[in-house]
């Protein structure tokens, strides 16, 4: 049990103190180390043999693919095309361009697979079309946080892919069970902003024409296709989450350099250089996180949890219930992948002993902690928010909070209705 405490609270201790999270996980297995053995029995070479451990599995060759493919769609005209067919098919509903917003989230989180991609991408769209039509900043940049969470549940999904690589739970039934969650949160979302119309003014765009929409329809209907031809392809058995993570790729580029040709070299460079960048964080952390991942099985620390969560004589909904709040509280301190890599060790034989199905609980962790991408003190997607918006980063906080309502009352009803997650699986197995 003091090791146990070593684990987490050495570790929070340190990213609360701003310690980069490689570095804090590397030192708190230090710190474990030497107090097991002292400083010259801390195996340096093992360190080296188990990170590479890490990086050597197929199923996360994906993440390169995914990020590539979503900096892809950033680059060109993808983002505009999907906004302006969400502001057609809803824009007209009371509540305007909140419930754009959400759908056109909705329709990009199939592409960008992280909910930072989707701000900074489709985000920046939304927010200037907020601005010119004197929507509150405040609303605009609320709604636009909340509806970036949509992007790491529904397919495809990075925080699932490593999840499903940690507890041998299948990706594409992981992939499935993200679809269900993801639309209960943009209807939600989209519930939020119609009521909240009724005390800000929300100017709407007009009902468009049948043959406009369907002009729209056409204009984006290839990049719509994306998240079709992965989950199709995936369930489909065409092939592999982690081929399709390739296949959306190649997408990606086809309809830059092919089809709308507004992609040039220089900007597919840069895109090269984001993917780069993004890939070498991502995969050092999992690196690191391997070998902690190896530490806690070693020292029997999730044994060790899962007897003193069996005293404690919970129900399984309690159970359930009290972790959800665990990881909300966990992601305001590092990022979805970060702590799946993490905290999917310790709490996997938990969630066994416990006869909880671990799909299910993938899929609720992943969304638990995609909350702390907008909250303080580390949300990402604040501080693009800052960026975007020009409002301070306090304003920004507040304009999210009230989108945090609807947010844990999807979570509570997946807790009380866990189906609402595995069905849709269960059929297409």
């Amino acid at each position: 049990m003091d090791y146990l405490v070593i684990f987490l609270g050495l570790m929070v201790l340190l990213f609360a103190l701003g310690v980069p999270i490689a570095v804090s996980i590397g030192l708190t297995c230090l710190a474990v180390l030497v107090m097991q053995g002292g400083l010259q029995a801390v195996p340096a070479e093992l360190f080296a043999l188990q990170m590479a451990r890490g990086l050597n599995n197929f199923p996360i060759l994906a993440i390169p693919f995914f990020i590539f493919a979503a900096s892809m769609m950033n680059a060109g005209s993808v983002t505009g095309r999907v906004f302006d067919f969400a502001n057609a098919l809803v824009g007209f509903i009371r509540g305007g361009l909140g419930h754009v917003n959400v759908v056109a989230s909705m329709i990009f989180a199939g592409m960008s697979a992280t909910a930072v991609a989707d701000v900074a991408g489709i985000g920046q769209l939304e927010i200037k079309a907020m601005r010119d039509r004197n929507y509150p900043m405040r609303f605009a940049a609320g709604i636009t946080g909340a509806a970036s969470i949509i992007s790491p549940i529904i397919p495809p999904s990075i925080a699932l892919v490593i999840y499903g690589w940690l507890s041998g739970v299948s990706i594409a039934a992981l992939f499935v069970a993200g679809i269900v969650p993801g639309l209960l949160l943009g209807v939600a979302l989209m519930a939020t902003c119609f009521i909240v119309s009724f005390w800000i003014e929300m100017p709407r765009t007009p009902r468009p024409r049948f043959m406009e929409l369907v002009r729209l329809f056409w204009r984006a209907l290839p990049p719509l296709l994306t998240p079709l031809i992965i989950v199709g392809g995936i369930w489909s058995g065409i092939f592999t989450p982690t081929e399709a993570g390739a296949v959306a790729c190649i997408y990606a580029l086809l309809l830059g350099l092919v089809v709308y040709r507004d992609v040039g070299w220089r900007d597919l460079l840069d895109v090269f250089a984001r993917t780069v960048r993004f890939t070498a964080i991502i995969m050092f952390i999992i690196a690191i996180a391997t070998f902690y991942g190896w530490l806690l099985v070693r020292l029997r620390i999730p044994q060790e949890l899962a007897a003193m969560l069996a005293m404690m004589d919970l129900s399984p909904t309690m159970l359930l219930f009290a972790m959800a709040a665990f990881f909300l509280v966990i992601g305001c301190f590092m990022s979805v992948v970060e702590a799946v890599l993490i905290f999917t060790p310790i709490f996997m034989l938990t969630v066994q002993m416990l006869g909880i199905d671990p799909l299910f609980f993938g899929v609720l962790m992943v969304i638990t902690l995609s909350v702390g991408v907008i909250t303080p003190p580390f949300g990402n997607v604040l501080f693009v928010l800052v960026e975007i918006t020009g409002l301070r980063f306090e304003e920004v906080v507040i304009s999210v909070l009230p989108f945090l309502i609807p947010i844990f009352l999807v979570i509570a009803l997946l807790i009380f209705f866990p189906p609402l997650i595995t069905w849709l699986p269960s059929i297409v197995r």
